[in-house]
């Protein structure tokens, strides 16, 4: 599995979604080392809701650029739900956006322990929610795969959490999966 030469239809609704609202987003990447921004940033006139992206690989770069504090790295380590919560709320800050998505995991082939094995992606969301009060969401997933696969996998994770924040229904979140293997296809 690779990630589409197509314009990826996941993140052609989200960005449809998001001008329908009049809102932006950003990114926080680490083992998917920019591919969610790349998904993202193949759509013609998506600057008007994407304001950016931050590749922190490193722990000092998601200190540094991010903002996340030492002692929460220290504490739960680089991929935890702590720091992905971390990851997604520097984003947000520090890129001006209305919406935020974080990722951080063991995309393989090493890295993994017993504790984090390899697949073990952390995807966060920081923004305003539909209501106006605020949403701060983090879930733990578990991929299968090859390296490419996992941080596929985990991208397009990203882009259905925020498409389900941000009102989308199974059967609409059906449809995409329909496309987007359509498109593969081609």
């Amino acid at each position: 599995m690779s990630a589409p030469a197509f314009e990826h239809p996941w993140a052609v609704a989200l960005s449809q979604r998001l001008k329908e609202r009049n809102e932006t987003i950003a990114f926080a990447e680490s083992c998917t080392g920019g591919l969610l921004s790349s998904l993202v940033a193949r759509i013609p006139g998506v600057s008007t809701v994407f304001m950016g992206s931050l590749v922190t690989y490193s722990n000092e770069a998601k200190v540094k650029l991010l903002g996340v504090p030492e002692d929460v790295l220290r504490a739960n380590g680089a991929v935890s739900a702590p720091v992905a919560l971390a990851m997604a709320k520097g984003a947000r800050e520090r890129l001006g956006a209305d919406w935020s998505v974080s990722i951080t995991g063991v995309a393989g082939p090493g890295g993994g322990t017993p504790q984090k094995p390899v697949g073990t992606v952390f995807l966060a969301l920081n923004g305003p929610g539909l209501d106006g009060r605020g949403v701060e969401r983090v879930t733990k997933r578990l991929f299968r795969g090859t390296r490419r696969e996992i941080q596929f996998r985990s991208a397009r994770y990203a882009l259905a959490m925020m498409l389900i924040e941000l009102g989308f229904s199974k059967e609409e979140l059906r449809n995409l999966l329909a496309a987007e293997k359509a498109g593969k296809r081609r």
